[in-house]
């Protein structure tokens, strides 16, 4: 990845971030921005949204943080586990899938029911297998497993600081952005840096030969000019 398809692809998340903070809280912290409506106080009503609009980019520097983090686990997984690491995402998958749930119900000062646990862990979970789905058909079927590896085991960390909390609201504006910004560089990256396909073609990747055959022209028409 060079530095320009880098700049690039942080911009975006950024600005998905961003855009999933603020207007998520239009709809779960409407009180927020009506308070200093009714009169209009501009200053505060600022002040509110650079607020969500500063934990929007927060919540997508930690989503990249762990993204790259990932890339790093899921490679020494390869090859500290071998074969077997395959089976031990699932094992890691069924556990977080069952903290979502037990843990957070048994650590809640007034937990109700449990349904609302069970809701939210499976709401994750079948997302992940949304967006796993179209990672697997964009690129390899084998792509399928750590694609929902990610989006449920390192979504569900980086969303320990909203989870312990355990409101609602401040659970909402957290999930959003890094949901966007984790579905948007997990479906992305392999169109930058490219990927190999069931025929073991590689495809997207860049080619040295073609980029030194572009620059051919260019380096002659500087010649010409001198």
């Amino acid at each position: 990845m060079t530095i320009r398809n880098w700049l690039k692809f942080s911009s975006v998340t950024l600005l998905l971030g961003f855009l999933g903070a603020v207007i998520t809280s239009f709809f779960v912290r409407a009180d927020a921005y009506l308070e200093y409506m009714h009169p209009l106080d501009f200053w505060e009503l600022t002040g509110t949204f650079l607020w969500f609009s500063v934990l929007g980019l927060l919540y997508s520097v930690i989503s990249q943080m762990g993204f790259f983090a990932y890339l790093t686990v899921h490679q020494f997984g390869k090859g500290f586990f071998g074969y077997f690491w395959k089976h031990a995402q699932i094992v890691i998958i069924a556990i977080v899938l069952f903290d979502l749930v037990y843990l957070r119900y048994t650590r809640a000062e007034d937990p109700g029911s449990i349904f609302p646990y069970i809701v939210v862990a499976g709401v994750l979970f079948i997302y992940s297998l949304a967006v796993a789905y179209v990672k697997k058909e964009e690129t390899h079927p084998r792509a399928f497993l750590p694609a929902v590896f990610f989006m449920t085991v390192v979504t569900a960390l980086e969303w320990i600081p909203g989870l312990r909390t355990n409101d609602p609201d401040t659970m909402m504006i957290m999930i959003v952005p890094l949901v966007a910004c984790n579905t948007y560089q997990l479906l992305r990256l392999h169109h930058i840096v490219g990927y190999t396909n069931e025929k073991g073609e590689e495809v997207g990747m860049p080619n040295k030969a073609d980029e030194v055959q572009k620059r051919k022209p260019t380096n002659a028409k500087k010649n010409k000019k001198k």
